[in-house]
């Protein structure tokens, strides 16, 4: 049995595909190991958290940066895994980071006119001498 969980983190989207089996992760038919370390780690955090690896997970993932496609993988692992085990997981993954099951909602401010190529906020510089 293998269902498939969204994960969402800033502009990377996350689908997840989880199944009972050995221990086997692959990202858009790459394996785990070909990403940067603290991403690898940031992807693991689930399974740690849940201290059961005996999962076969496949996850396609677009958009975004490493971190925000490591964050949205993570994400989608983790509501695979609540899935499977249970309320008691899920209380543990909101004690631990309440991002693993609910999504970010700060996303970029949009730009303002007159000043649109600079960010929303920027302003001419003045002397005030």
């Amino acid at each position: 049995m293998s269902e498939i969980f969204v994960g969402k983190r800033k502009r990377a989207v996350a689908r997840v595909r989880i199944k009972k089996g050995d221990k086997k992760i692959v990202i858009n038919n790459r394996p785990l190991e070909d990403f940067p370390k603290i991403a690898q780690l940031k992807i693991l955090e689930p399974l740690l958290i849940a201290e059961d690896e005996n999962f076969m997970i496949s996850a396609k993932v677009r958009g975004g940066g490493i971190m925000g496609q490591a964050e949205a993988i993570a994400q989608g692992i983790a509501k695979g895994l609540v899935s499977f085990k249970g309320e008691e997981l899920k209380k543990k993954f909101l004690d631990y980071d309440r991002n693993l099951l609910i999504p970010d909602v700060r996303r970029t401010e949009p730009h303002k006119p007159s000043r649109s190529k600079k960010g929303p906020r920027r302003h001419k510089q003045r002397s005030k001498r």
